[in-house]
């Protein structure tokens, strides 16, 4: 009897650390993302074609979709007037937070974290976030 308990607890033990094994975490933050770049991000030149192509699709950040509205002609005053950053301050943006994976849904949708986008966008808001 007392080795049929054992057996039994050894089994459930197995399936619980299995069960633990397969759960991890998806996202992983890099602190300071942009602080390789040292070239001056221009909004225009370097951040809109980011939202052009990752963000500003049918049925996400475009005018009547998800807020902010990230098409070229509305994204900078979209993003200033909803509060999504925080000049100089990347670290505490809640643009970041979602690129980064500390905010659901994790951006851009479906693709997660995206490190060479997260690198530009932390650059452009540590330089000041400028409509450049």
């Amino acid at each position: 009897m007392f080795k049929k308990k054992i057996a039994i607890l050894s089994g459930i033990l197995a399936v619980v650390m299995l069960a633990i094994s397969g759960c991890y975490k998806t996202t992983t933050y890099v602190e300071n993302p942009g602080a390789s770049i040292t070239q001056t991000m221009s909004f225009a030149s370097d951040i809109v074609p980011i939202f052009s192509s990752n963000c500003a699709l049918s049925g996400c950040h475009v005018a009547g979709g998800k807020a902010p509205d990230l098409t070229a002609a509305n994204a900078f005053k979209s993003l200033t007037d909803g509060g999504y950053f925080k000049a100089s301050d990347p670290d505490n943006s809640t643009i970041m937070l979602w690129l980064t994976g500390k905010k659901s849904p994790v951006m851009p949708l479906g693709a997660g974290p995206n490190a060479d986008i997260n690198a530009k966008i932390y650059a452009w808001i540590n330089q000041g976030a400028k409509n450049n």
